[in-house]
Formats: C-alpha cells, structure tokens, sequence
C-alpha cells in the first residue's frame, strides 16, 4: 500500500509513514539554539537525506511551528503583493513556499508511522489541530483565492504548457474543494470541523496500535503452539520475555481480522481465541475502544461535504479521483461483490468436505478454521506446502537478485548500498539507486515488524523529485515480516515476496519522477490510480527470469524446482473467492459509511450492528470470511482511504491488463520498461490519470483480464 503525501496545495501533510528517532528512554537533550535543530536547514547529506543520527523527539515541535510562521509569511508576501497576478508571482510562488514545515512533516510522519514513541504520540497530538488551522488558513485566504481565481479565469491566455496549466488547474480546484467560496460564517465552522476532525485522526490511529499491542494472546505451554516452526515458537517466547512473561508464550497481532498463524495452529480453541481477539479490537470498552472516534469523524465528514454542496463524504472524495462518482464504484462493487462471494461458498463447501472426512469429531468450518484447512487443501490439491516455498525465498536475495535485477534488466536501474548514511533503526537498509549510471535519488528499505511500527505494508517519500527545486527523490519501503531469532535467515512467504514487489513498485515511481512542480511528484495522484503501478509489478515476483536469479535455496543453493513451480502457477486462482470476498466487504463497509448522511449515522453503540447490516444488504454477510478490516480498527479509511479502499480493485483493473500488455509484447524487456517509465511512471500527477494509462496502454482500460485472473468470468 502506498501511504503518500495528499499535497493540499502548499501544506505537504505527510500521511503516515514510517521511522523513529527516539532514543529508547533516554531522557531528551533540551534544543539551545536553532543551531543545533538539524531539521531548521537543508540536510548536506546525500540527497537532502534526513540527518537521522542527529534528529531528536524534541527537535520537532520547533521546527513545525517554525515552518508554520515561515509558510504563513511567504503565503501572505504572495497574497497581498500589489503587482498583478501571474504564473509566476501567484502559483509558481507557492510552490516554493513552506519547504521547512513540509521536511520537517515528512521526516516527523515518517517515524510516527515506522517507530513510534510516547513523546512523538503526544507531539503528534499537539500539532495535528494547529496544522489543520495552519491548511486552512492558506486554503481560506480571500485575497490568496482572488488571485488564483483570476489566473484560472484567464488561463487560456496565459500561454503555459501541459505542466503549469494543469498545476493552475489543480491549485484552482484545491481551493474550490477546501471551501474557498464559501460565506465567512461557512468558513468558520469548516476551520472547527477540520481542527476536530484532525484530532480524532491522531487519536485513532494511537488507539488502533495501542489496542494491537494491547491485544497480544498469551500462551501458556509450548504444546498449544503445535504447529508453528521452531523459529517462529522462539519469537513468540522472546515477545513473552519481553513482556515479563517468562516462560509463557506471546502471539501479536498484525491490523488485519484474519492472522497469520492461523494457517498453521492445530490447536482449534487457540485458533478461536486468536480470531475472537482480533475481531473485537476497537469494541472492548476499554481506553482503546474506537467506535465513539469512528462515528464523530463520520459525522463530520458528512456535514463538510454537505457544506461544501455533495449529498455525501464519498460524493465528495470520488469526485477527485479516476471514478468520478458513487454510481460508478457502487456499480464495480456491485459486480464483483456477489460474484465472489459465490466463490467463496464453493469454497466454503470443499473445506468443510475435508474437515467431515479428516476430523474424528467433524465440527461446523468458522472463521477461524478457514486459514487452516485452506492450507491442508492445498496441500491436497496441488501437494503444495508454502513451508516447501519459504526456503527458496530468503529475504536480501529476494531483495537484491529479485527486486533490483528486475529494475536492472526492464528500466536500467541499479542500487548500491549506502551503509555510510544514518538511519533511524538498526534494521533499515539505505541503497543509492542510479538510472543507466546517473544517480536517480535513495531508496530505504525497513522490513521487520516491531511494536513501534504501524500494522501493513507501504512507501513514503523524505524528498520529492522536483525539477523547479531541483532535488531527486529519497523514498522508502516499510513491512511487518516477523523478525527471525538472531542468526537465522529471513524466510518468505509467498505472499511477502509479493508485497515486497508491490511496494518496491511504489518506490520506482517515486524514483522515476520526472516533474517539474513537487505538485505533481511521483506518486502525486488520485488515490484508485496510485495502486495500480505497484500492482503490475508484482508481476515479476514470478516471472521466469527473475524467479530463477533469486529463488534458491537459501542453504544449498539449488534452484526452485520447476515441478514446485508448476504447483505455485496452477493454484494461482486457488482461495481467491475468500481473498476477494474479505477485501470487497471491507470496500463496501468504506463506501456504505461515507455515503451516509448525517442523521443517517448511528450511535457508537449501534456500529457494529449498522456494520453487520451493511454487509448482508449487500449479500456479503458470509460468517466464515469476515470483512478484512471491521470498522473499529479501519485504519485506512479513518485516515488517507476514506471512501477510497475500493481502490485497490480499481487499480487492479488496470494493472491486469497492463499486465497482458506485457506478457503480448515480450515481458521483461528495456524496450518495454522505457516504455511504461516514459509514459506513465516518470509523469508522476502532471497529467490525467487516465490519460497516462492511455498512453501507455494505447486503448482504454479493460475489465476482461481482471475477471479473468480472479476467476470471475
């Protein structure tokens, strides 16, 4: 998942993205002098790389207020000049302003997202309503909007190229969305929804990994682990160490409803136990219930956009993206909605098959055993076992053979590690990426899970490529892959190998940015086309050439064999009713909240009912496949995905027939790389999202492949 910068015109607000440079209870180092804050001036590293071995907790709320002050000076220099507006004194302008409040954001979301800690948690807190006053204070300037009014009014006179009439057209409609045109009454009490609403979105997320934490089941005896690996037993007792909890057991969750070690319990009461744990997070009346937070930020959503003239929250959102309207995502949702739902039955079917003929005492398939007895099947099936594929997937050959020589054999990119640049956790990696020998920008990589990290998978950028600027891009990938015992190797899953191509995906098309306004840098785009290039690149986990330069055992060296390949290609359609039934009723869940009106939205103590209608309505209420996120910890769309989690099965429409795009021109190529680098990843947001797609695809986009792969035709 891409966890990018929603740039709001002139405010870079960071979304949530990953690191920390905490000192692990050292007491903090009181800041004398600006001198002394290194976020106050451009890094001298490499890049303007963060100065990571010098940012302190403390340095932080300096440095956002002071790029607040110096941001609302150079916006107000820009909206009282007394020379008429042009390109350049109006909007071009702006582009230069608040680089010190955006460095130091990207920097402070960053390690709020990767590598939290209490003193960051209550900065955070303290900022996010003054920063959202801070947006609204630029957004909302009358005579700010005057001026890029006028421009927008006169734009076909101006004579500017593709680039800088869309950035006017964008600033424009920026303002327009943030309520520009609204009355000074209106105004007002948009400033109090958006100062709340910010609030809210801090206290969320701090709940929703405290209650993760908070959430860990305990295990008494080494024997209810049965199933699990050594190695992975050995984490779960260092957890239970860790926690005073010695000689017990400790199994963390990760911010989904369906957990990973239910794959491989046989212990069915542990199982259920995990699965009840985890579904009620967010509902347990505890510090960290989240329902109340939940239904306030609906309601507000719903009265902004009714302010600001849409029947609902989602009206509103969509319309800045590449679906444009509610009809057109319900319509999506409702095809592919009961479709795999259906498919998910015949699943349903063939596990509680195995469980009647394989149990002495058959019992009724729950949730909870759905994992379990996929992974048996599976086994029948195919004879596949993803413990037979891990060893053949060891994390830094994964990396640097899989990953990189992909880059290198279908775009000319090459990475060079950087162990001489600071870091701010011992487990991240820095690489110098450079395209055809010209150095392109860095590229971090952070993949182990941690208690300070947030659940998931994403990239975030510490330095935006911009030619107007003239910086290059400094970008990272952030994981939870469970830490092996120190001294054994990092063994994949599939699944891993698959995310790990789909964020390096993302950090390509930051790195491959070619802009000139940060407006519109790397992955600068509308939220259901962000996806859709780190999707096609998961293509390449498989593909012949970069399977065999990297999947060898991690031990012997021998290559994957071909006969466990075969298994890996034939079951590629195999349990992708419940895959797409637990993603696609969270997406519905997304849409039918944010389509609500606001006497429409029910008390915090009727949520969970209202979700459970939701999803029977709309024929997804299936007891053995939950929604992959219930609203209580929905991270997503209580933050940068509201109304916007269908996404990843929009983008996916694209991304599956561009994948066919490739496999019908000769897959792995330069050729093909410059192509889809020069028409769509080095574009970045300078040009209609689906134009580009045009322009590389050569036609628009088709369902057909989509359904095709997931076996809905």
């Amino acid at each position: 998942m891409q966890q990018l910068f929603r740039t709001s015109i002139f405010l870079m607000i960071a979304l949530m993205a990953s690191a920390c440079v905490t000192r692990d209870g050292t007491e903090p180092t009181a800041v004398q002098s600006d001198e002394v804050n290194p976020l106050l001036t451009t890094s001298n590293l490499p890049y303007g790389a963060p100065a990571f071995d010098r940012i302190r907790n403390e340095h932080f709320t300096g440095a956002i207020e002071r790029g607040m002050t110096d941001q609302a000076a150079e916006v107000s220099a820009i909206a009282t000049n007394r020379e008429p507006p042009t390109f350049a004194n109006t909007i071009v302008a702006m582009e230069q302003t608040g680089q010190l409040l955006e460095r130091s954001l990207r920097v402070f979301y960053a390690l709020i997202g990767a590598h939290t800690n209490d003193d960051l948690d209550a900065i955070n807190t303290e900022v996010s309503p003054k920063l959202a006053a801070h947006n609204d204070s630029i957004l909302l300037n009358k005579d700010l909007y005057a001026r890029v009014a006028s421009l927008y009014a006169r734009r076909d006179e101006l004579n500017l190229d593709d680039e800088s009439l869309r950035l006017l057209e964008r600033y424009h409609i920026d303002f327009v969305r943030a309520g520009a045109q609204l009355s000074e009454d209106q105004k007002t009490r948009l400033k109090a929804i958006n100062a709340e609403l910010a609030s809210l979105g801090t206290a969320f997320s701090q709940a929703v990994l405290s209650e993760v934490n908070d959430s860990a089941v305990v295990v008494d005896t080494r024997e209810e682990l049965a199933g699990m690996s050594d190695s992975y037993i050995e984490v779960t007792a260092a957890e239970a160490t860790k926690r005073g909890l010695e000689g017990k057991f400790v199994i963390t969750l990760q911010n989904t409803t369906q957990q990973p070690p239910l794959t491989v319990l046989k212990n069915r009461a542990l199982r259920e136990k995990i699965q009840a744990v985890s579904a009620a997070r967010g509902t347990r009346s505890n510090d960290y219930d989240t329902r109340e937070i939940v239904r306030r930020v609906l309601v507000l959503r719903a009265e902004r956009a009714l302010m600001l003239g849409y029947d609902n929250h989602a009206a509103y959102i969509l319309e800045d993206s590449t679906a444009k309207t509610t009809d057109a995502v319900n319509d999506m949702l409702g095809r592919l909605g009961p479709r795999a739902a259906a498919n998910a039955r015949r699943e349903a079917e063939d596990l509680q098959a195995l469980v009647d003929a394989s149990e002495s005492e058959p019992f009724e398939l729950a949730a909870h055993d759905w994992l379990y007895y996929t992974e048996k099947l599976r086994k029948s099936r195919y004879s596949l076992d993803d413990t037979e594929l891990k060893p053949y997937f060891e994390l830094t050959r994964t990396l640097e053979d899989g990953m990189f020589y992909m880059s290198e054999r279908l775009y000319g990119a090459t990475f060079v590690a950087r162990p001489d640049l600071p870091v701010y956790h011992e487990d991240v990696t820095v690489y110098e990426a450079f395209l055809d020998g010209e150095p392109l920008g860095l590229f971090y990589f952070d993949p182990y899970a941690r208690p300070s990290k947030r659940g998931g998978a994403w990239m975030n950028a510490y330095v935006s490529q911009s030619g107007l600027r003239d910086t290059k891009a400094v970008v990272g990938n952030h994981l939870n892959i469970v830490k092996p015992p120190e001294g054994e190797a990092t063994l994949l899953t599939m699944g891993e190998v698959t995310t790990l191509f789909h964020e390096f995906g993302h950090a390509l098309h930051g790195l491959f940015s070619n802009v000139t306004y940060p407006r519109f840098s790397g992955t600068s785009v509308p939220r259901d086309f962000v996806e859709y290039p780190s999707q096609v690149h998961e293509m390449w986990a498989i593909w012949p050439e970069v399977l065999a330069n990297y999947a060898v055992h991690y031990e012997t060296g021998e290559p994957i064999p071909q006969d466990l390949l075969d298994k890996v290609r034939a079951s590629e359609q195999f349990n992708q009713g419940f895959g797409q039934t637990e993603y696609l009723a969270a997406s519905i869940i997304d849409q039918a909240w944010h389509q609500l009106s606001v006497d429409q939205i029910p008390d915090a103590s009727e949520l969970m009912a209202y979700e459970a209608r939701i999803l029977r309505e709309a024929g997804m209420a299936l007891e053995t496949v939950p929604p992959r996120y219930r609203t209580p910890y929905f991270s997503h769309i209580m933050g940068g995905y509201s109304a916007g989690y269908y996404s990843y099965i929009w983008s996916e429409v694209l991304d599956a027939d561009s994948v066919k795009w490739f496999e019908e021109n000769g897959g792995l190529t330069r050729e093909n790389g410059d192509h889809f680098r020069n028409t769509l990843l080095s574009r970045g947001g300078s040009r209609d999202a689906m134009q580009l797609f045009e322009d590389f695809r050569g036609a628009p986009p088709s369902i057909e492949p989509l359904l095709d792969r997931l076996g809905l035709n």
